[in-house]
């Protein structure tokens, strides 16, 4: 006699059919949420990165009005201020830093690249890497280039993990529609978020 205690039974094929039915039916309703992990990644450095940027920004600008709002020569060009013993152009009619390069020709209407890049180490304790040589992308965290927008230079910090596969560098207008993007406005001392994932 066959005792049926010690008989052991495994999962039927229809059980089995079943679990994996179900395993995939989560995997399918999980998966979309995990894609967009990276891209929310991109977002929250950048908004991070931009938002330290402003603040700094105004900080700048407090300490030019109590320096008496140094105002430079021709156009605000030359006003210069002192953060912790970091020299820091700003431009003398609105007060917003326009190098950290101590370059006294800089002012709203007169910036290059390598001003842009120098305001985010200045004024940002421990900044990102950042380059204004696109092939170079893959050493730093940012791009970033000036351009003219609204009829005065503005500073576009590309987020360079964003534009990697990108075959020639953005210019012009494209921070609008590529990659994640912060623009700083040194005119109006306004930061601006681009979010183009």
């Amino acid at each position: 006699m066959i005792s049926t205690a010690n008989r052991q039974q495994g999962f039927t094929l229809i059980e089995l059919i079943i679990v994996v039915v179900i395993l995939g039916l989560l995997a399918a309703s999980a998966l979309p949420r995990f894609t967009s992990v990276t891209a929310d990644a991109e977002d929250s450095a950048l908004e991070g990165v931009a938002g330290g940027f402003a603040s700094a920004v105004g900080i700048v600008r407090a300490e030019w009005e109590l320096d008496g709002r140094p105002q430079g020569g021709a156009n605000g060009a030359g006003a210069v201020i002192e953060m912790d013993g970091i020299v820091v152009n700003v431009d003398g009619n609105t007060g917003y830093p326009v190098s950290g390069n101590n370059n006294a020709s800089s002012h709203d209407q007169n910036m290059n690249n390598e001003d842009c890049r120098s305001i985010m180490q200045a004024i940002l304790q421990g900044a990102p890497t950042a380059t204004t040589n696109f092939t170079l992308l893959g050493e730093n965290r940012y791009y970033v280039a000036q351009e003219t927008f609204g009829g005065n230079d503005v500073c576009v910090y590309y987020l360079a993990n964003t534009i990697k596969n990108l075959t020639a560098a953005p210019s012009g207008t494209d921070f609008q529609t590529t990659g994640n993007v912060f623009v700083y406005n040194p005119r109006t001392g306004s930061v601006n978020i681009y979010s183009n994932n």
